[in-house]
């Protein structure tokens, strides 16, 4: 289908990052045929005795800390675990994206029976049956149907699973371990971080899971998730945290764990244990290119999960802290176009949103945010979950880094609002008309922006700057992705308005015997920071 990732649920891969690598599988490899295989004699060297032989083949124990078996985990977590079913109107368009999907069985096997049966009882309707291709299913319209998972964390009866397994659902239904179906309610949803929380009545406690310190989960510990995968309630895989802190590019929170224990469609919603019997983890996400594990898994963090879960549970929405700032990442060239110690980090400011508490607070365009309410911005990506994580209204520390050495400003945290507003039009000043203008060695011409300039390129009315008419294929600034149209807002942190300042920078810059420029170049994405290889312009060649 073209897509990797899965929601436990498909996501588009981002073809450009080459984050990992496309996997092309031949034939699958059923458990009968592993089967098979495994029950052939197996050939001894002669070389070998057979008491070397079964030494070399004999089981070993755990390594030392490694658990003999999960069994009394998994007992005491089983009850908490649930699955959650949800319908809607057959008419509308589908919205959970757990729904299961027929796995590969040997002909004539039990279990290909089993699975097409499955199928049958979840196949929406109108589609076709396997092997018919464009013959739909005659039958009476009926309601579509999804599967997920979910667990419990108040005896109450709050359950938390993923936004998009109730997503757009008419009904939603809890199924506990015992087989008992429970009407439920949503108290909240969140699509930015993909968690919603439900709420059912019962006449008796529930059992009951509590969220654990995600950030003490380490490369290498064990996990266990439980999960409804295909419709197999109950089923239990266990793994380790392969990684931390993965942005598999679904958001600006993105911050998973990722699990080489198998989750499958349906595990979306479960939860992913510690040893300790704590929730570390909302299983989420799969890397997979056949819809079926591969040992690439993703669960978002519990210690972002709770935070949104206790405020959809206690008022339906998430209220989460804005500073209102374009950013982007800081490179190592940027880092040194700033005089920026200690190699690249934090997150560089393209723009100061007008009115926002940033603006307010005395950010500007070409600050790095290096710490925010005493926590280390190590990347870019970091920014925003720490602002969205700081309380509405709170005043706070951001230290800068700005004028070559470190400074503190202090910050209120808005709320983020639902539609940003955009900055209003400011009237357009004349512009002299020249020609535009070569600067020599970095590959483009530049000209003043004039009436003429905004309606060819289609500029905005409020751009200001110089704009860039023509780039040469593979010269330094087509290397940086400048375009035509693109405007030049300051050089070296210094506002330009006509090509003669631009190039009087340029030639500042040179004779201090710098390697790049650092232009503030606004595109048709917003405002962003480019480190600009300069080079010494040729004899006979203006400037």
């Amino acid at each position: 289908m073209g897509q990797a990732w899965s929601f436990i649920r498909p996501v588009p891969r981002d073809r450009n990052q080459g984050r990992l690598p496309p996997v092309r599988l031949g034939r699958s490899i059923s458990a009968f045929g592993i089967a098979a295989a495994l029950s052939l004699p197996l050939a001894l060297s002669p070389a070998l005795s057979p008491a070397a032989s079964a030494q070399q083949i004999a089981p070993q124990l755990p390594p030392p800390g490694a658990p003999s078996s999960f069994a009394p985990l998994v007992q005491r977590l089983l009850p908490a675990v649930v699955n959650i079913q949800t319908t809607q109107g057959a008419g509308q368009p589908r919205a959970g994206r757990d729904a299961p999907e027929v796995p590969q069985a040997p002909p004539g096997s039990p279990f290909e029976e089993f699975f097409r049966e499955f199928l049958e009882r979840n196949r929406p309707p109108g589609q076709a049956q396997p092997g018919q291709p464009g013959r739909p299913q005659q039958q009476p319209p009926r309601r579509a149907q999804s599967l997920g998972s979910g667990f419990i964390i108040d005896a109450s009866g709050i359950v938390v699973t993923n936004n998009h397994v109730i997503e757009g659902a008419d009904e939603i239904n809890v199924v506990l371990q015992d087989n008992t179906t429970l009407r439920a309610e949503l108290l909240g949803a969140d699509p930015r971080t993909d968690l919603a929380v439900l709420r059912v009545q019962h006449d008796k406690p529930l059992p009951a899971v509590t969220f654990g310190d995600s950030d003490t989960a380490s490369v290498g510990d064990w996990v266990v998730a439980i999960g409804n995968p295909f419709g197999l309630g109950g089923s239990v895989t266990a793994g380790i945290v392969s990684a931390r802190g993965r942005d598999i590019r679904q958001g600006l929170y993105d911050d998973f764990i990722q699990t080489d224990a198998a989750i499958n469609r349906g595990n979306s919603g479960g939860p992913l244990f510690n040893l300790a019997g704590e929730v570390v983890g909302v299983n989420t996400a799969i890397y997979s290119p056949t819809g079926g594990s591969i040992g690439i898994g993703f669960s978002i963090p519990s210690n972002l999960a709770r935070n949104i879960v206790a405020q959809l549970r206690d008022g339906g929405r998430v209220r989460r802290g804005w500073l209102g700032v374009n950013i982007q990442q800081v490179t190592d060239e940027l880092a040194e176009s700033f005089g920026l110690g200690n190699g690249a980090r934090g997150a560089l400011v393209a723009r100061a949103q007008d009115g926002g508490p940033a603006a307010a607070g005395g950010i500007r365009a070409g600050d790095v945010i290096l710490r925010f309410n005493g926590q280390e911005v190590r990347e870019m990506r970091n920014l925003p979950r720490i602002v969205a994580d700081t309380p509405v209204g709170r005043q706070v520390p951001v230290v800068v880094w700005r004028d070559g050495r470190e400074q503190t400003v202090q910050i209120t945290v808005a709320e983020l609002p639902s539609e940003q507003q955009q900055a209003a039009a400011q009237p357009t000043q004349p512009a002299p008309r020249t020609q535009p203008q070569e600067l020599a060695g970095l590959g483009l011409r530049i000209a003043p922006i004039t009436p003429e300039a905004r309606e060819r390129f289609g500029l905005r009315a409020e751009s200001r700057g110089v704009v860039v008419t023509e780039v040469t294929p593979g010269g330094p600034a087509a290397e940086r992705e400048l375009r035509p149209g693109d405007v030049i807002v300051e050089v070296q942190q210094e506002r330009v308005t006509t090509p003669q300042e631009v190039q009087e920078r340029l030639e500042r810059l040179r004779r201090q015997n710098r390697a790049t420029a650092l232009l503030l170049i606004e595109g048709p994405q917003g405002q962003r920071w480019v480190p600009l290889r300069l080079s010494a312009p040729q004899r006979g060649q203006p400037g």
